[in-house]
């Protein structure tokens, strides 16, 4: 099957301290990554590890550095300009914090009733209503009416990322990067969030990428699909969610997974945790030569991880790694 999307060596620079500045830094380098349609992908790492960086540039907010972002096989920064619009309707991004990427001058309706003018998909007012409503429902704000006049401040948490999710949805998107649409919404009503963008991919067959620094939502969330693991800006492991999870394989994976809390006190005072070499993140500034991962790592080469980057490699079908250990 056709790739919907795909990231070929991206890499993304920002330049640090000023205009004239000659110093840039790496928030993402030589990202790889596939998706079919239909097809879920969660996109794991800690703060500050280029997360939301590849989830810019897969949507076309960001152009990358270096490499090429792939739709339906064409470059998204060759297309031509229809081409390009009809990208940018296919693929849509839910952003992190509903109360910051809701305009707070305008009503609900008026949120969700501009593109679908710009778009040309509804011709007047009435449509534009009949069409909020069915929306309204579909992310499960009813009765719609109550809704569709309110302004942001008058919206919970929950309810504002509801509108955030129709607000996506106005144009029928083919993929939708959701950046962390759950880390600011209440634990009672997370389940309800991922459920409604669950719903809808059974529904329309949308695609999504899924950026979180939570392994337990990715988790319920790709759990029959695949994960990725990103670290200082690289992927250092990818694969099929459960095998991840339940089996990782690179040190960072066992890390994370090593620190996540057990709600069994008994399990809590029997698990191990991995003891790594430093508890300090390298900054993106002084990035580490060779393996980033080196520093911390507790299966360091003395001469190997810190000369040489390794490569992310497909150790068994369908699963990457991106470590010495593996390498052969």
């Amino acid at each position: 099957m056709e790739n919907l999307l795909e990231l070929r060596d991206v890499s993304k620079a920002y330049r640090v301290g000023g205009l004239l500045s000659r110093i840039f830094v790496n928030a993402i380098e030589d990202i790889q990554l596939e998706l079919k349609a239909g097809e879920i992908l969660s996109l794991v790492g800690e703060s500050g590890c280029g997360k939301t960086t590849t989830g810019k540039v897969a949507v076309g907010l960001i152009k990358p550095t270096r490499g090429k972002v792939l739709y339906k096989g064409k470059d998204i920064w060759s297309m031509k300009k229809h081409e390009f619009k009809d990208y940018r309707k296919d693929v849509q991004m839910i952003h992190q914090d509903p109360y910051s990427s809701l305009n707070p001058v305008l009503t609900v309706y008026q949120i969700l009733s501009s593109p679908l003018f710009r778009h040309s998909i509804v011709q007047n007012k009435e449509q534009a209503i009949s069409k909020i409503e069915e929306l309204l429902e579909l992310v499960d704000l009813t009765p719609p009416e109550q809704y569709i006049s309110k302004y942001p401040h008058q919206l919970s948490g929950g309810e504002r990322q509801r509108v955030v999710i129709a607000r996506t949805l106005t144009l029928n998107p083919k993929l939708i990067v959701a950046d962390e649409p759950v880390s600011m919404i209440d634990v009672s009503l997370r389940a309800s969030i991922l459920n409604i963008l669950l719903d809808l991919k059974e529904k329309f067959g949308v695609s999504y990428i899924y950026i979180t620094h939570d392994l337990l939502t990715a988790k319920y969330f790709s759990k029959d699909y695949r994960l990725a693991i990103m670290y200082l800006g690289g992927i250092v492991e990818m694969g099929r969610t459960d095998k991840t999870i339940n089996d990782p394989i690179h040190p960072y994976t066992k890390a994370l997974l090593s620190a996540l809390p057990e709600p069994d006190p008994k399990v809590t005072r029997s698990k191990k945790t991995m003891q790594l070499r430093s508890l300090d993140v390298p900054s993106l500034l002084r990035v580490p030569e060779g393996c980033r991962f080196h520093p911390r790592c507790p299966f360091f080469k003395e001469g190997v991880c810190d000369k040489e980057r390794p490569r992310l490699v497909e150790v068994e079908k369908d699963r990457f790694v991106a470590c010495f250990l593996y390498e052969s």
